[in-house]
């Protein structure tokens, strides 16, 4: 089959011939139809992450959507999202034509929403979902803070808190084209951080109208310090990630007197269920058009040039290869 094949850590890989998956028990062989490149999947390339240095040659590619070529767990023919752990263990990903993903990484998805669409969301989109709802427990009525809001997360997160209800929502995005993918998302607010964090934590609790309940944070550094000051009573801070850096600030007598909480996330906690409903619930939304991230279908062939923009860290929108 045709892929995208990591030959030496760190460096860009090259679209090669490279073997296709066999069948084996307890996995699936799905055709790809969409896979996006994310900062994940360079992550783990590069050899100095905290997975280790991955086994080389390799597929990248840590999710996808497709369809089941041949299962005993599925029907071939199949619609599925899938996940994998390619880069973080031995075995191929889903940047190529064919890959063997484990059963219970499948995900049969009905609603009718573009494959890119889909694949553009996935895993940014649960962890969105999931933040929002199992981890910050969000009401309808309540404010909500998106940090990082023009990254695939941000973007997703800003239309899921609409859907769920939220009474006003603030997004932060460092670059104006950040800023209009979370206009486009559906924000009622949106400004740019500033590293004075006094300033910063000022101009946050006038955007968020002298409320804020919850904060969804994929940046941490001093725009989570920020949010933490500006939290109400009983105030969630949803951590994802640390984008911006990995130390913040947060002072105990203001944690405590607003008995606020700072919670972790990580999709690596959710059960094979919890995956699984987040999917079908993102799945249909998008198909409704009430969610999605801003994202561009790259062919097979271009996918080195598509692996470069995403090291710059911003490329614009999620990279999305159609093999």
């Amino acid at each position: 089959m045709r892929a995208v094949v990591l030959r030496t850590p760190a460096e860009t890989p090259v679209v090669a011939e490279h073997p296709a998956p066999a069948a084996v028990p307890g996995r699936s062989v799905v055709r790809v139809t969409a896979a996006p490149i994310v900062p994940l999947d360079l992550l783990c390339a590069s050899g100095t992450s905290y997975f280790g240095r991955p086994q080389v040659p390799y597929v990248p590619g840590v999710q996808g959507v497709g369809v089941v070529e041949s299962s005993a767990h599925l029907d071939a023919g199949t619609r599925v999202f899938f996940a994998t752990s390619a880069g973080m263990a031995p075995g191929d990903g889903s940047l190529g034509e064919l890959c063997s993903v484990a059963d219970d990484d499948l995900v049969p998805v009905t609603a009718e929403v573009p494959d890119a669409a889909l694949a553009a969301l996935g895993l940014s989109g649960v962890a969105a979902w999931m933040c929002l709802t199992w981890r910050g427990d969000l009401r309808p009525g309540e404010h909500v803070l998106v940090l990082g809001a023009g990254g695939a997360v941000g973007q997703a997160a800003v239309g899921a808190a609409r859907l769920l209800g939220a009474g006003r929502v603030v997004a932060v995005a460092r670059s104006e084209r950040s800023r209009e993918r979370a206009r486009a998302a559906g924000a009622d607010v949106v400004l740019a951080p500033d590293d004075d964090v006094d300033a910063f934590t000022a101009g946050l609790a006038e955007a968020c109208a002298g409320r804020l309940d919850l904060v969804v944070d994929p940046v941490f550094g001093t725009a989570a310090t920020a949010a933490s000051r500006v939290l109400s009573p009983g105030g969630r801070l949803v951590n994802l990630g640390g984008a911006s850096g990995d130390v913040a600030e947060f002072s105990s007598a203001v944690l405590r007197a607003k008995s606020a909480a700072v919670l972790g996330y990580t999709n690596n906690a959710l059960t094979v269920e919890q995956r699984r409903a987040a999917v079908t619930a993102v799945a249909a939304h998008a198909a409704a058009g009430a969610l999605a991230v801003a994202h561009e279908q790259v062919p097979l062939a271009d996918a080195p040039e598509a692996w470069r923009r995403q090291a710059t860290g911003d490329p614009g929108v999620r990279l999305v290869l159609t093999p």
